[in-house]
């Protein structure tokens, strides 16, 4: 296979001060006083690090986009403080309040039609008539969205394509100079992003992205849920559809039982007899829970070591639980970049 370096990785511009805001009530003051001046702030969730700005505020969530170099077309994901803030953004059919109900906060984004007099930016939707929204889990991120009073855009805060960062060091890696700061809040707990759940017709769920939340959880509680997990390039009708996402430089080659020479070893459980000089371990143990919160920063050290280059055989995941998710990513990671 064909060594190809990842097309977004080259030096930026970068033409402000980026700050890193202490997990404290004078960091969060910090961070509401920049959102509020159109500024751009990354904080942490569960999931990943999001990078915020005012949803209401055009200027503002275009500025997302120019950080990141995220296509016009991506819509992003809207954050509210509590699940009552997000409901009144979009039209939920039954199945969705319920889902709202039970699983906000938490890492569960819904994709429904946005209200009329919601407020939020058109940007954020990207054409769309739909507008997806969550509320955040972490106890930092909700204190930043009570202490700001309003939604906040925030996709994850990476250059477009990248690997999502879980950590606001790797936050500061990518983005020190195109945004105002980074409220650290330590390490992502799930380190996945959210499940995306959009709704047919007939308010049946459809799965738009696996995540946070296994599907097998959310059809305990909601019954049937659809399968609809799609890779559209053109326009997307959620975040995270792009075919070629969640990528590091170095070519990805999946389901491998070993590694072949020169390639970098990312395992999962017991490892092969032999393991190269550059190797690491998503669960010893077998845990994709472990696997999950550890699947983007293992990427990013593997990448780094590698210098961006060369390939990261990784092993077989079970597509079980958070493993869709995790295999979801990989997939996309792997996938023929353009």
């Amino acid at each position: 296979m064909a060594q190809v370096r990842h097309p977004m990785r080259q030096r930026v511009v970068k033409d402000r001060n980026t700050i890193r805001f202490s997990n404290s009530d004078r960091g969060i003051r910090a961070a509401v006083s920049f959102l509020r001046k159109s500024g751009l702030v990354a904080f942490p969730t569960e999931t990943v690090y999001g990078l915020g700005a005012d949803a209401r505020d055009e200027r503002a969530v275009a500025g997302i986009y120019r950080a990141k170099g995220r296509p016009a077309y991506n819509p992003l994901i809207v954050h509210t403080a509590d699940a009552q803030a997000g409901i009144r953004l979009i039209d939920l059919p039954d199945a969705g309040v319920k889902a709202a109900e039970m699983f906000w906060p938490g890492p569960l984004t819904l994709v429904a039609p946005v209200r009329m007099d919601s407020g939020i930016a058109e940007v954020c939707r990207a054409g769309a008539p739909t507008l997806a929204v969550r509320v955040p889990a972490h106890p930092l991120a909700r204190a930043l969205l009570q202490a700001f009073s309003g939604p906040l855009a925030a996709p994850s805060a990476n250059m477009s394509g990248h690997v999502s960062p879980t950590t606001a060091d790797h936050v500061m890696e990518e983005l020190t100079g195109r945004i105002d700061g980074v409220l650290d809040g330590g390490s992502c707990d799930v380190g996945l992003e959210s499940t995306i759940l959009g709704f047919d017709p007939d308010g049946t769920p459809r799965l738009l992205r696996p995540g946070g939340v296994p599907v097998e959880i959310l059809e305990a509680a909601l019954g049937t849920i659809r399968s609809g997990i799609v890779t559209e390039d053109a326009a997307p009708t959620a975040p995270g559809q792009l075919s070629s996402h969640y990528a590091p430089g170095a070519v990805v080659r999946l389901n491998a039982d070993k590694p072949a020479a020169g390639e970098a070893w990312l395992g999962f459980g017991a490892g092969p007899e032999i393991y190269p000089t550059v190797a690491l371990n998503l669960s010893a143990s077998g845990d994709l829970g472990e696997a999950a919160k550890n699947l983007f920063a293992c990427l990013r050290q593997l990448d780094e070591w590698m210098d961006g280059s060369g390939t990261i055989a990784i092993a077989p995941i079970p597509c079980t639980g958070l493993g869709q998710a995790i295999n979801d990513r990989l997939r996309r990671a792997a996938a023929p970049r353009s």
